[in-house]
């Protein structure tokens, strides 16, 4: 009878080295990780609320973030972000405005009675393993957009975020120093949003309401003598104001 070829005896060393290097690739490109980012806390923003009623639209890839991605040659990562974007982005803006309501998906600024409605999304994901960056760190680069739309529902600014994070494998096992590197990522994105939200965006002017002349002046004066000098007007913007709309 045939012998299998591991019992043949014609087998060469190169082949035998061949066979095992292949059982070896085979073993390693099965490995794989899984990280779950749970929900990272930030202390509370110390800043002056924005005056303002907001409503935040979170899209469904947003709050339910997957990235997957097989490293050549080495193991398959998966980072499940989870809902851990809704929880930081909600009780962010929860700091930085005197209302926040959170809506459905399919909610529009239009129907809602709020000054702006706030959608954030993710349009990258990257991560470094110590094997890629040859140190003993994972780092992550995290690039969020937000887009804000006035209360009639038009887009009035369009903000592209990066956020970087980078932990060390000196403390804790792979999986640990990754998650870490994404939390640390997040709450960059979260300290630059505090700082340049509102000088990026401009987000504030959405709740500058007009007022009328009657409102304006509850107790108007008699006119003014006819032989009295005119008073120079203040002159008016002409110009409307531009709709933010940095892509990067």
């Amino acid at each position: 009878a045939e012998q299998p070829p591991w019992g043949r005896s014609d087998l060469t060393p190169n082949m035998l080295r061949a066979i095992s290097i292949a059982a070896f690739l085979a073993a390693v490109g099965g490995c794989s990780s899984h990280v779950t980012v749970n929900n990272p806390t930030i202390p509370d923003p110390l800043v002056e609320k924005i005056p303002l009623s907001v409503a935040v639209r979170y899209p469904a890839d947003f709050e339910h973030y997957v990235h997957e991605e097989q490293v050549i040659g080495k193991q398959k990562w998966t980072i499940d972000l989870g809902r851990s974007n809704k929880f930081l982005f909600t009780n962010l803006f929860r700091s930085m405005f005197n209302d926040l309501t959170v809506v459905e998906t399919a909610a529009q600024a239009a129907d809602l009675d709020v000054d702006a409605l706030i959608e954030p999304s993710i349009d990258a994901f990257e991560f470094s393993t110590p094997n890629q960056s040859q140190t003993q760190a994972f780092a992550v680069w995290i690039r969020y957009r937000i887009k804000i739309f006035d209360r009639d529902g038009e887009q009035f600014a369009n903000w592209p975020i990066s956020a970087y994070g980078k932990s060390q494998t000196t403390m804790m096992g792979g999986d640990e120093a990754l998650k870490r590197a994404a939390v640390l990522a997040m709450r960059d994105a979260a300290a630059l949003i505090v700082m340049q939200m509102d000088k990026t965006t401009r987000i504030s002017r959405l709740g500058r309401r007009p007022v009328s002349s009657v409102a304006a002046t509850p107790n108007p004066q008699p006119a003014a003598p006819t032989n009295a000098e005119p008073e120079e007007e203040e002159p008016q913007a002409t110009v409307p104001e531009d709709v933010i709309d940095e892509t990067g």
